[in-house]
């Protein structure tokens, strides 16, 4: 675990747990993801590492970001700013959107095809997952020909390789032990 994950992990929590009680997920999920592309821009890191003070980068962030923060948004950068954590926004979307989907009972799956998957092949694949996993299940497909054939699926720590490549793989291993 990194030092980032560490430090965002209560700034996350803080946001998460206002986001519950004034029924705004929907609106925090998208304030921390657009502050978390803005900390990751080349010209604002090099302003975060510049050494302005806690106010000017306040201010030099709520005026990028514009509308899509509201007070409540604006105050959680203020206090980064003060403690020095704005680069930690990246994390701290990061531990924000695992709260909410842990929250909302949801995961992310990507799914990498070797071709593209018709929509009752998704709807099979989403089914089965959600079964599963006990969870209501957001695919995102990918298509990559060096599969040969098949489908890897990966849903937070758990892998499913159903590839002709896996099975290669796999055979490989079993014969040179």
């Amino acid at each position: 675990m990194s030092d980032m994950t560490t430090i965002a992990r209560p700034y996350a929590k803080a946001a998460f747990d206002l986001a519950v009680e004034k029924g705004e997920l929907a609106q925090w999920a998208e304030m921390l993801t657009f502050a978390a592309e803005v900390a990751n821009n080349e010209t604002i890191q090099d302003i975060l590492d510049s050494g302005y003070a806690a106010d000017k980068l306040t201010e030099i962030f709520i005026s990028v970001c514009g509308e899509q923060l509201n007070e409540s948004g604006q105050n959680l950068l203020k206090v980064m700013a003060e403690n020095g954590r704005l680069k930690a926004l990246p994390d701290v979307c990061d531990e924000f959107l695992f709260l909410k989907n842990e929250h909302e009972k949801t995961i992310d799956a990507e799914v990498t095809s070797a071709v593209t998957l018709d929509d009752s092949q998704l709807d099979a694949i989403s089914a089965k997952l959600e079964e599963r996993l006990d969870r209501k299940v957001k695919l995102n497909c990918s298509v990559d020909e060096t599969l040969i054939a098949g489908v890897v699926i990966r849903a937070g720590d758990l892998v499913i390789d159903n590839s002709v490549r896996g099975k290669l793989n796999r055979l490989s291993d079993t014969l040179q032990s």
